[in-house]
């Protein structure tokens, strides 16, 4: 681990390179199976609230059933989560040619709220560990393996791949500090396989 400003950051982001490719993982993050949704943070829970009737046309009458009869969180305080629907797809997702996508941000996209996304799902496959020392760290999953291969033929780095969700968490001074600081750490971890989900 480093740190940067009291933040830890896992030692392997720097040299993942990462970007979602949508037409060949479908958005599994949004569907993963587990019965457990996006994580939110607790203040999310007003933003949810506030952006629904924006979005609700979005969702499927399968997915509005389930809010209305189990709500658009569960979980409690410090551990929110959205709901899902047969504990596989979260709540708020839409499906368009077969392919999950955020009502929140289909929204947002089209102007209509000003609140993209949870933060969990925007800096996703960066996860943030929170508790005595808050710490960030990458999150490999065998369904973003397409995200691996398109990062590596375009040489996207994950560190710039989630940099709009990095600046909306700590802010522009931060995000300078741990983008340099990851050029200078990624030189020691050359070796790593761009394949980090497999075992």
């Amino acid at each position: 681990m480093f740190e940067i400003q009291e933040i830890a950051v896992d030692p392997v982001i720097p040299s993942v390179r990462f970007r979602c490719d949508l037409q060949r993982c479908k958005g599994a993050c949004c569907t993963l199976p587990g019965g457990k949704g996006a994580p939110l943070l607790d203040d999310e829970l007003e933003q949810i609230q506030k952006a629904f009737p924006a979005v609700r046309r979005y969702l499927s009458p399968e997915h509005l059933e389930v809010i209305e009869r189990d709500g658009f969180f569960e979980g409690s305080p410090g551990d929110f989560v959205t709901t899902c629907v047969d504990r596989k797809a979260c709540v708020f997702v839409v499906f368009e040619d077969g392919i999950a996508k955020c009502s929140f941000e289909k929204a947002f996209l089209n102007n209509e709220i000003d609140w993209r996304k949870p933060l969990s799902c925007h800096l996703f496959p960066i996860r943030i560990d929170r508790g005595m020392n808050e710490q960030i760290r990458y999150e490999a999953i065998a369904e973003c393996q397409p995200a691996l291969e398109l990062g590596s033929s375009t040489d996207t780095l994950l560190v710039d791949f989630v940099e709009p969700a990095l600046k909306r968490t700590y802010g522009a001074s931060w995000l300078r500090r741990f983008k340099n600081m990851c050029r200078t750490e990624k030189h020691q971890y050359l070796g790593i396989r761009n394949d980090l989900w497999q075992p």
